[in-house]
Parts: C-alpha cells; structure tokens; sequence
C-alpha cells in the first residue's frame, strides 16, 4: 500500500492508498486518513500499524526536524521514501517557476491536484492555512506563479500582538458586515478582507490574461474565507494529498 504525508507548518496530514492491483483508486478517497498536530507525529506509528505500506511519498514543508521525526517513526517499518520536490514538469503539469525548485512543494503538490482535478480549465488555487498562497494553473497545464500573504490566523494574532491594546482574536468570530462596531470584528473583518481581496485581486488578473478561472480554496481557513468571495469557489479538502496521490498513479 502507498503512503501519502503532507506535512505542513502546523499540522501532518496522511492517507493510505490501496495497492495498484485493487484497481484505480479515485482522488481523494483513501483508505484510511488522518491528521496531527506536531506534537503528535511520533504516535502515526500506531496509525499505521495495521497497513502493509510499501511506499511513502512526503511533501514537508516543516523543515528539517520534521523530517527526521518522520523518518524515525518510519523507520520503526522500514519502507522506501521518497520525498516529494517541485521539478520543471511532473504529473502533467509543467513549472513555470524562474527556479522551478525553488517553489513549495506543497504548492506544487496543489497545484498538480487541481489540474488534475479539473484538466483543461484555467485555475485560481488559494490555500488558506498558515500562509495564504494564490496560485494560477493556465488551462494547458502551466504553473504559471502565484501570491504569498500571511494566513488568517497570522494575521489577527500579528495585529493583537503588535499593536497596543487589541485583544487576541479567536478566528471562529463571526463577521457577516464590513463595518464592525466592536474591536474583535473589526480585526477580523479587515484581515478577513484582506484575504478575499487578494485573491480575488488574482482571480481578476488571472481572468484578464487566461480567461474566467475555476477558484479553488484548500486549507483549514477556506470555509472561512469562502462566504467573503462574491463569487462560491470550489472547495477541495485535502489537496496536497490529492495531488501526491495522482503524482503516484502517474509515475
């Protein structure tokens, strides 16, 4: 069976894949799936104990502890892994990245998921966790670039903690006017904007070079985010797994 990992800057995400043998195995529907915090990596191994894994495919963006952490629970089942890096062209989809290495591999991972998803459409793909990345698929498969902004939760917490007097602000606050009367929703309401204009500051972009884009929102603020857009974008649980899985099925 095949391993999936996505392991971000808050959270490890992962999903088993059956053996090729059971038959194509479509996106996003796995076996067995799960998620920790950090702090909870080194207990996976009970997680996985019961699957036969013969393959591991990871994309960290947590850095370098992450990394041995999951190679010692890995290591507790000795598998091949192989550790999942952005390239010119992979999976159908083609990098268009000054230095194609230097973009995420989470990015990547999404980006190749989406297309995979939705193939030959122009796509908007905004992950909502951490940071906030707005990336632009062209219809034919290019990754064409994208944005980087703080996420949600970055920026609250950056505004209560820099400025003099504002209160911690709690993400699940709800905000359903632009104009708050009370300091908490006024946070809220201007990162919230924040977030909605940049991408749709990039859908608008993306639809004046390559025509009207599918918006897709991923990560664990999208159905934040989602209700502030003028338009309801597509929202996609999970896609850096999506996109590490058809990478799998691809090679």
């Amino acid at each position: 069976m095949l391993l999936l990992i996505d392991a971000g800057n808050t959270r490890v995400k992962w999903a088993i894949v059956p053996p090729a043998a059971h038959g194509p195995h479509p996106l996003g529907q796995w076996l067995a799936s799960g998620m920790v915090e950090h702090a909870g990596v080194r207990g996976l191994s009970e997680a996985w104990k019961g699957h036969r894994i013969d393959h591991v495919l990871i994309s960290n963006v947590a850095g370098a502890a992450m990394r041995e952490m999951l190679e010692a629970v890995l290591g507790l089942q000795p598998v091949p892994l192989e550790w999942f890096a952005s390239a010119p062209q992979r999976a159908g989809l083609r990098n268009n990245y000054r230095n194609p290495a230097q973009l995420g591999c989470d990015r990547f991972a999404s980006a190749i998921g989406a297309h995979a998803m939705y193939p030959g459409e122009p796509l908007l793909v905004a992950t909502c966790g951490t940071a906030t990345t707005v990336d632009a698929v062209g219809a034919d498969g290019v990754f064409l670039g994208g944005m980087i902004l703080p996420g949600l939760g970055l920026m609250a917490s950056s505004l209560a903690r820099n400025t003099a007097q504002l209160p911690e602000v709690a993400q699940h606050l709800d905000v359903s006017e632009p104009f708050a009367d009370h300091t908490d929703a006024a946070i809220v309401s201007g990162c919230l904007s924040a977030q909605a204009g940049a991408i749709e500051r990039a859908l608008a972009a993306h639809a004046r070079r390559h025509g009207a884009p599918r918006c897709i929102l991923s990560g664990g603020a999208a159905r934040i985010i989602a209700p502030h857009l003028a338009a309801a974008p597509t929202i996609v649980d999970n896609l850096v797994l999506i996109g590490l899985h058809h990478v799998a099925m691809s090679a």
